[in-house]
């Protein structure tokens, strides 16, 4: 049957994803990115998808859809912009969640000497990395990769196993979703582990600003 999906992301993740939700039968309403991204944004203009710029994604500019997906996304997904879509907002994380909530979860699964870690496709709440599980997928750590340096490791574990179980998490979540199945497993706070950032980069807030502004 297919869903009305919108995405908000960047790099080659988002990439995929929309490339495997167009194969999969998708309506990709339209696509939030950086202008000029040579990935997502290239693919959705050959598609004749509408791009949203990076930074200007609110509960506003956010299209009527069935479902939300966050890829890498360089926006925040404020609170009026989660409750836009039908259904709301899923993400991918890679970690297993609740373990290694936050920014830097590869490398710090690396950096704590983790034998094994995974990816969580998860439903987006007001909390950080705090949602609903609705489907995960594991693999090993490498021993190989304890003896580089952790952002290098991260980096070799990303490419060659994490980003694609994070796109085939998120196609079977949207399977899932498209016959009605909405698995919504509440996370285990006691397990949890958060780590901070270990790059400072920021995401813009643009609900935020409204929501301060009295929006």
């Amino acid at each position: 049957m297919g869903l009305k999906v919108f995405i908000s992301g960047q790099k080659f993740f988002a990439e995929q994803v929309l490339r495997k939700c167009l194969e999969e039968g998708h309506d990709v309403v339209a696509v939030a990115c950086p202008l000029g991204d040579k990935y997502i944004g290239r693919l959705a203009s050959i598609n004749n998808i509408k791009i949203i710029p990076s930074g200007s994604l609110n509960g506003d500019t956010c299209p009527e859809c069935d479902l939300g997906i966050a890829a890498h996304s360089f926006d925040y997904i404020g609170k009026r912009t989660r409750y836009k879509p039908r259904f709301g907002w899923i993400g991918y994380h890679p970690s297993l969640l609740p373990r290694h909530r936050g920014r830097s979860s590869i490398e710090w699964a690396i950096r704590m000497g983790d034998p094994i870690t995974g990816g969580t496709v998860y439903w987006l709440n007001a909390g950080v990395d705090t949602g609903a599980i609705c489907c995960q997928d594991w693999c090993f750590i490498h021993p190989t990769l304890m003896s580089m340096k952790p952002k290098e490791a991260a980096r070799e574990l990303w490419r060659t196993k994490l980003l694609d179980i994070g796109v085939d998490l998120i196609i079977k979540a949207l399977r899932l979703i498209d016959r009605g199945e909405f698995v919504k497993t509440p996370q285990d706070h006691s397990l949890a582990t958060f780590e901070p950032a270990i790059s400072d980069e920021r995401l813009p807030r643009p609900d935020a600003l409204m929501i301060g502004a009295g929006g």
